[in-house]
């Protein structure tokens, strides 16, 4: 790339200035970004500003294709380009600049390059000191058991202390060395410098509009804060208007090379921070930023479904029969309470590591992945998972399975689609336990995860018993679901739910295609669902909303983001749904605006706002307004799954078993190593297929088209009745 790259950029400085045009100035060599009010004062040496790149973080928002983010010292600074081709060269050059100087940091551009031997000698000695910490730490409880002089316990006790941090530094540097293990190998997808070529780049020049006095008064919102179109079956993001002037009175500079003795940016002349002369500058401090001694937290950077890495292969080559092992334990004449468990995971886990404490390896990560890659190849350490799978997580659509139920219970088409709107806004809360994001576990082929809700005031006990469908032998009035991981590439999960009394099912599918957005991860969930109300022979299509893992290098939070749609082909009723993702200045989290439309209208004759997490309010066009769903006061239905030692081998929370049970010690090398005896047996039996030429067959989904189907839905097991 070239050694220096200059050319215009808006700059957000404050909700009052807003946008504004500047002169910007790359320097390579010295890692920094300059900024000018216009060409002219750069050519005077009359810098505005700098962005010292040593560390920084670039960031772009997913729903905008223009503007984007560079973090550093502590400070986020915004940036909009004339449009996406002008962004992405800026990007690649920055993301050059910001490697090389990282590097140096790191003192690992000093030319020697270890080779994978190095480090597999450097991890055999950390391994070997890890191994003697950890016999010493036994012997310590040894002692302790048996001491009984107080000052000497308390001795021991120091010891013991200064022995555990000692592990957990080697454990650390122990996933350092793997991943810069992994730097010097590279596998796909990792990033290759680029040698230098010593010209200037000179973007081009955009234009400047005179501002609008309105303009400087608008809300406080960016550009990427308006609508969005439609973004699950497409991945295309939308227009950004060009930035104005905000009244600096300069004269567009005309895109010509100018010569390199015009800039004096020396390393020598970089400065300690990144700043601004101005005195009113807007910094995008991290919000979400602890201390020391903030309360510690398990870091993840993905959001409200599967982001990073994805596993391999399936599980047996044979069908199973589902049902058997259920089947054996009813017949024994066992309870409800004998046979299932409502034990959420979630429930017990308690803190675990601080994110200051990991920062470093996330860091490192972070420095291995491009802007917008996909991130299924990225493997992050084990002590960032959440303890259940991404199927067990699709089950908490319906945490509120009253609600689900009572759409068939509506007389009038109309209220039945007020009602599915109802239903789907409540059942995005309930899939994230606290404010901090965490990542599940990323299903393998042919997982299954099946569960069961009964309903309130429901006596299942009496109640007749259901012979089919996705959990057979349980009461015709619970609630059903199943799940299943249909394909590996791309990561298709497919789940079913139905309610055999109310005649009432779902269908859905969703691809989870994830990028890397800088400072967030954002996950697409591509694909769609089916409500069907069997009385009525309505079937109700919905969209999903895309996920967003944001504040990824502090205290990891979840939005959602996008715009979703409800049709009903037979009644012509259809709602839009758009999730607001946060402005970055001002402006609220988990905001959603939804209408509901008549057939042939134009018209909506409800309006929904408020919060996804929170309480939303409908105000109809008869005047009437009225809280619409209020999340904090509805109760949380706990699903009853089979007990562990009733599941079959290809079950969810059996696979992971292993994993789950030494995170919830706080094992982390135990369950990585559980992870990857996992991933490592289903790589050898997707090898086996491929020798033997055997194609896999899924459990208990089929692709009808572009969808997947449930094998035996209620529908069809009632028309077999009626014929």
């Amino acid at each position: 790339m070239a050694s220096i790259v200059e050319g215009p950029l808006s700059k957000w400085t404050n909700v009052m200035k807003g946008w504004q045009y500047r002169w910007f100035v790359l320097d390579y060599n010295a890692g920094l970004l300059s900024y000018y009010t216009s060409k002219d004062k750069m050519m005077r040496g009359s810098r505005r500003g700098c962005v010292r790149l040593r560390g920084a973080v670039i960031g772009i928002d997913d729903e905008d294709d223009s503007t984007f983010t560079i973090t550093v010292d502590q400070k986020t600074f915004h940036f909009q380009a004339r449009d996406a081709d002008e962004r992405e060269k800026w990007i690649h050059a920055l993301e050059e600049t910001i490697l090389r100087h990282t590097l140096q940091l790191q003192g690992l551009d000093s030319g020697f390059v270890p080779s994978v031997q190095d480090f597999d000698k450097k991890l055999t000695e950390a391994d070997a000191y890890l191994q003697i910490l950890i016999e010493q730490l036994k012997l310590f409880d040894d002692k302790l058991q048996n001491c009984k002089d107080d000052e000497q316990r308390k001795k021991v006790e120091t010891l013991k202390d200064t022995t555990n941090s000692m592990v957990e530094s080697i454990k650390h540097c122990i996933v350092l060395l793997q991943i810069a293990k992994s730097t010097i190998n590279p596998v796909d997808a990792i990033y290759q410098p680029s040698p230098l070529e010593p010209v200037i780049s000179t973007m081009p020049s955009q234009t400047v509009l005179p501002p609008e006095p309105a303009q400087l008064c608008k809300s406080e919102q960016r550009p990427s804060s308006l609508p969005v179109g439609p973004v699950l079956a497409t991945l295309g993001h939308h227009q950004t208007p060009t930035p104005n002037s905000t009244g600096s009175g300069n004269s567009p500079p005309s895109s010509s090379l100018t010569p390199p003795s015009h800039v004096n940016l020396s390393p020598n002349t970089v400065p300690e921070f990144s700043y601004s002369s101005s005195e009113d500058e807007f910094y995008d401090a991290d919000e979400f930023h602890q201390s020391g001694s903030s309360p510690k937290r398990l870091i993840d950077s993905s959001g409200s479904a599967s982001v990073l890495t994805h596993s391999s292969s399936g599980n047996s080559l044979k069908r199973p029969d589902t049902t058997e092992s259920l089947d054996s334990s009813m017949s024994n004449g066992t309870s409800d309470a004998d046979l299932f468990d409502c034990h959420d995971d979630r429930d017990d886990e308690g803190e675990a590591g601080s994110v200051e404490e990991h920062k470093s390896v996330i860091m490192h990560l972070l420095s291995q992945v491009r802007l917008g890659m996909d991130l299924t190849k990225v493997v992050l350490p084990t002590f960032i998972l959440e303890r259940r799978s991404l199927l067990e997580m699709y089950a908490d659509f319906f945490a509120h399975p009253d609600l689900f139920v009572s759409i068939s219970d509506q007389k009038d088409p109309r209220d039945r689609m007020v009602q599915v709107v109802k239903w789907y806004l409540s059942a995005f809360h309930a899939g994230r336990r606290g404010s901090v994001a965490k990542k599940p576990y990323n299903p393998i082929l042919g997982e299954i995860f099946q569960c069961h809700w009964t309903l309130p005031n429901d006596a299942e006990e009496s109640a007749e018993l259901v012979s089919e469908g996705p959990v057979p032998w349980v009461s015709k009035n619970s609630v059903t679901f199943v799940a299943e991981q249909v394909s590996h590439h791309p990561p298709i999960s497919a789940f079913y739910a139905e309610c055999f009394n109310k005649k009432i099912q779902f269908n859905a599918h969703i691809w989870t295609k994830s990028k890397f957005l800088g400072m967030s991860i954002g996950v697409h969930n591509i694909g769609q669902g089916c409500v069907s109300c069997l009385e009525y022979d309505e079937h109700y299509i919905l969209t999903f909303p895309n996920g967003y893992g944001r504040s990824i290098l502090t205290v990891p939070w979840v939005e959602l983001g996008g715009e979703c749609n409800i049709n009903c082909s037979k009644t012509g009723y259809s709602a839009n749904i758009v999730f607001h993702t946060k402005p970055f200045y001002g402006g609220k989290k988990h905001r959603i605006t939804a209408e509901i439309f008549s057939p042939n209208d134009k018209k909506s004759f409800c309006s929904i706002e408020g919060e996804w997490n929170g309480i939303m309010y409908a105000k109809y066009a008869t005047g009437e307004n009225t809280i619409f769903v209020d999340t904090k006061k509805l109760p949380i239905i706990k699903k009853k799954v089979r007990k562990l030692e009733d599941q079959n081998e290809y079950e969810s929370r059996c696979l992971w078993k292993d994993v789950t049970f030494n995170l919830k010690i706080r094992d982390i090398d135990a369950a990585t190593e559980a992870k990857h005896r996992l991933e490592e047996r289903q790589r050898a039996e997707a090898r086996e297929r491929k020798e033997k030429e055997i194609q896999w067959e899924t459990r208990l989904f089929h692709e009808d088209g572009e969808c997947w189907v449930y094998d035996e839905p209620l529908l069809k097991r009632l028309g077999a009745v009626k014929h």
